[in-house]
């Protein structure tokens, strides 16, 4: 390469050349019209790939009421906790539930500020600008995570619903409480590296830690409250009776019989005003118990595929990403990667089955958030810059283009005549005035290049990708594809 500076430079006689080629095209300058008013992505959206997405589906899953992270970045525990709470609500007969998402994100906080500081004590020999030193101490306590650290925290801490530890500022908008929060960690951090180097043993360096815990809880409970120990649990389930338009049951058989004044299906009688829905009710009941009782499946019967054809991450095979626990003693995040077809049919499987999914992806690419829409035929962005994006699924991981970076629900798939699917129903936790009253609509085209990860109850696994469960993991450093978590 040559050392030239003046060869490095942009040259003004190109700049001529580059704003003559500019001003003779009509299309750029209306193109620069619409984007300097309005916006890049307002700008390039096609109203024909909206027509083409519409908002029905031929599997769709009745959920409860749209969820919103706000400010923070706990999409994947609200994921989580939307794929949970469509159990527990049809399970229980219930119209509308919400877990406590401030309640994880209370352990959560703790768990990843002591696993952090059990990686700095395993790595004291570590120089601070190392590749993997830096990868710890990136974000030591930072709001984003993955479907098997939510499980951890469930197994360790159990669920409690939205009533028994509700919202705090600190939990709609994060940043501050964890800015200074991951600031004392570094600070804790420093200190036992030193303790290390002036000689201090293993034991004392520990004790040290659990000393350090202490400000760490008094930190997160100020800022987000002490969770509960014990709580009492109150719902009503639905009433399904159905009346006809005379307010009697459909069932009723009074009809036509000489005592039919008296029939004592008429629900409109006495009316009194009070619920008679059957209750449940719980005084005291601890937060394990709860998700024992409550939650009618094991959050450890789920398994991480991932589709990511990269040629270092061969399909087929089982990954382990070292260092990537938040709760220490758990161990680290695995997944199982397979090809895009075995992928989708998992995926279908479940949906058809009647279980949502939670799943993974590049939220930002050919996204329109305020519309609901993610589709590379609606943000035709391609049309408004004048230059085709070709880049396929292996290049946007190899080269940090389109990683995973938000985590959502799948509730519904519309089926086309050949049977496969055109598009995807989404429901996101950025409340409901982000897309359709909360919900996105995803094409087929952008489920293929960008979703990469899926969680998926072990029966509707193949029996090949059920096997690689067995299989010794393949272990990838904290570094590479596959490994930034969802926020």
């Amino acid at each position: 390469m040559t050392t030239d500076a003046s060869a490095r430079a942009i040259k003004p006689e190109l700049l001529r050349t580059y704003t003559e080629d500019f001003n003779k095209d009509r299309a750029n300058l209306i193109a620069a019209d619409a984007a300097v008013s309005a916006g890049v992505l307002k700008a390039a959206t096609d109203y024909r790939g909206v027509r083409a997405l519409p908002r029905d589906f031929s599997i769709e899953l009745k959920q409860g009421s749209i969820t919103n992270q706000e400010r923070s970045g706990r999409c994947w525990m609200f994921a989580s906790l939307n794929t949970l709470r469509y159990e527990l609500m049809h399970r229980w007969n219930l119209e509308d539930f919400e877990f406590s998402e401030t309640y994880l994100f209370f352990w959560d906080a703790m768990e990843k500020s002591n696993t952090y500081l059990e990686n700095v004590l395993r790595t004291l020999d570590e120089a601070t600008d190392s590749r993997l030193f830096e990868a710890i101490n990136w974000g030591p306590s930072d709001d984003g995570g993955w479907w098997q650290m939510f499980a951890a925290l469930v197994n360790k801490y159990g669920l409690v619903p939205k009533s028994a530890y509700p919202e705090s500022e600190n939990s709609r908008n994060s940043d501050d409480f964890k800015q200074y929060l991951n600031s004392k960690l570094r600070e804790f951090a420093a200190e036992l590296r030193r303790r290390s180097v002036a000689g201090a043993s293993e034991d004392e360096l520990r004790a040290l830690k659990d000393e350090y815990m202490g400000t760490v809880y008094r930190i997160c409970a100020v800022a987000l409250g002490e969770p509960p120990e014990k709580f009492d649990f109150f719902a009503r389930t639905k009433d399904d009776a159905e009346d006809d338009a005379d307010g009697k049951d459909e069932s009723c058989k009074c009809e036509g019989k000489s005592d039919a004044k008296a029939c004592k299906c008429d629900k409109n009688k006495d009316k009194t005003g009070k619920d008679e829905r059957p209750q449940i009710r719980e005084i005291g009941i601890t937060p394990l118990e709860f998700y024992k009782k409550y939650v009618p499946v094991d959050v450890n019967d789920f398994v991480t595929l991932a589709n990511a054809p990269l040629k270092n991450r061969p399909f087929n095979r089982r990954y382990r990403i070292r260092f990537s626990a938040n709760v220490a003693e758990a161990g680290d995040m695995e997944f199982v990667n397979v090809p895009l077809d075995v992928f989708k049919k998992a995926a279908l499987d479940q949906l058809t089955a009647g279980h949502p999914i939670w799943f993974a992806c590049d939220c930002t690419q050919f996204a329109l958030r305020k519309d609901g829409f993610f589709d590379q035929s609606v943000v035709r962005v391609d049309q408004l810059f004048g230059t085709e994006f070709t880049g396929d699924k292996a290049h946007g991981l190899e080269y940090g283009d389109s990683p995973s970076n938000h985590a959502m629900t799948f509730t519904g798939v519309n089926l086309g005549e050949d049977g496969k699917p055109n598009r995807w129903k989404v429901e996101n936790s950025w409340g409901k005035d982000a897309g359709k009253d909360g919900y996105y609509v995803m094409s087929d085209a952008w489920f293929d290049r960008y979703v990469t990860e899926l969680i998926i109850r072990k029966e509707y696994l193949d029996d090949s990708t059920r096997a690689l469960l067995a299989a010794e993991p393949v272990e990838l450093d904290p570094w590479q594809p596959l490994t930034r978590r969802c926020r």
